[in-house]
């Protein structure tokens, strides 16, 4: 198997345009078309996990976090980054990275720790609204099932969580006069023509715009296709930030505490004042999730379970809300599994581990 195989099967489940404007999520480093020998999963990619990787003979890091954020423009060795990406450069390493695109996919980061606490009806915290477009084609009515299902096929069509293939269709003509040079499938050289067809209407996420348009192609018998393409503001329910969820029985604050603790294998939670009420409703974010406050505090949560929160930003609870600040690493620490358990089940084929080292670069004393 090469390298180039997994990638795609990852990008499908969490496509690149996915990613925010500010990430660096793909293939790093390395030949997407070498063979792969292992696989090894961690959260950060550093020197140390670089190192694991060649003694265990693995040709390919998948992490999370990019070891690049920023470019570089000297490889000399003077920092972590540039030493990681010369030794994975020497030693053939293939460096990838899954990060706010796997954080913004249902089933992807945030679902983990959900399912971790064990949080029921669960919906992403915060939809995003520009990820969908619709297309509109018009098909003579000869082809219209198999220009429609070929759209179906390459992933048009999907709305929410629970309903795929949907589509509207209305009647009518088109005309045309096929000119000279043409290769019409209906009707003359300078004759124009009037022919039944169907306007299809499909919505689909722009990142599968290509392959929509390939099928597109590949189904329709015309020799110049009709179809016009739109942006618009509908918001993707199955995309976007955090995760809502609901307890499966409510519990008092320090009981949810201890739970969170214990769940989520912490050494410490900072977190605002008690409520003294019910814990029912929880919002989580892997990473840093100060952004989502205002939308944990208008999805009714009790509490909002994030890292990365500064002094002051603690103050933004006001009381309405419960912030539980589990730190960076500590919220993220089970994408390792999750990606493990995404790869080994499509390709058991070859041998996957995950890190030995604990990448978590804060240390705590007690």
């Amino acid at each position: 198997m090469k390298i180039k195989e997994v990638i795609d099967y990852l990008e499908q489940l969490a496509p690149l345009d996915l990613q925010e404007s500010y990430d660096n999520a793909g293939l790093i480093v390395g030949d997407a078309n070498r063979e792969i020998t292992k696989v090894l999963i961690s959260l950060d990619c550093t020197e140390a996990v670089v190192k694991e990787a060649i003694d265990k003979g693995c040709n390919l890091i998948i992490s999370h976090h990019p070891i690049v954020f920023r470019g570089l423009k000297k490889f000399n060795g003077k920092n972590y980054v540039e030493r990681t990406v010369i030794k994975a450069i020497e030693h053939k390493v293939a460096l990838y990275a899954i990060h706010t695109n796997l954080d913004n996919v249902t089933g992807g980061v945030n679902t983990k720790i959900a399912d971790k606490l064990g949080l029921e009806n669960q919906a992403i915290l915060q939809s995003k609204t520009d990820v969908l477009r619709k297309m509109v084609v018009f098909v003579p009515r000869s082809h219209v099932e198999d220009v429609r299902q070929a759209l179906f096929d390459a992933g048009a069509g999907k709305i929410g969580k629970h309903y795929d293939q949907c589509s509207f269709n209305t009647a009518g003509y088109g005309s045309f006069r096929p000119l000279k040079g043409a290769d019409p499938t209906i009707g003359e050289i300078d004759v124009q023509e009037r022919v039944e067809e169907t306007r299809i209407e499909v919505i689909y996420l722009k990142s599968s715009e290509r392959k929509l348009l390939l099928a597109l192609y590949e189904a329709h018998p015309y020799e110049e296709v009709a179809y016009d393409l739109f942006d618009i503001q509908n918001t993707a329910t199955e995309i976007g930030a955090g995760m809502i969820g609901n307890l499966a029985e409510p519990m008092a604050e320090l009981e949810f505490l201890a739970y969170l603790k214990d769940k989520l294998r912490l050494n410490v939670i900072r977190h605002t004042a008690l409520l003294d009420k019910k814990v029912s409703r929880v919002a989580v974010c892997g990473g840093s999730g100060g952004f989502l406050l205002g939308a944990a505090k208008r999805s009714g949560a009790d509490f909002f379970v994030t890292a990365d929160y500064k002094y002051h930003e603690f103050f933004d609870a006001e009381g309405e809300i419960v912030i539980a600040d589990t730190g960076h690493f500590e919220s993220e620490q089970f994408t390792q599994e999750l990606l493990y358990d995404i790869i080994t089940k499509k390709f058991p084929n070859f041998a996957t581990l995950t890190t030995e080292i604990d990448t978590n670069p804060i240390k705590y004393y007690s």
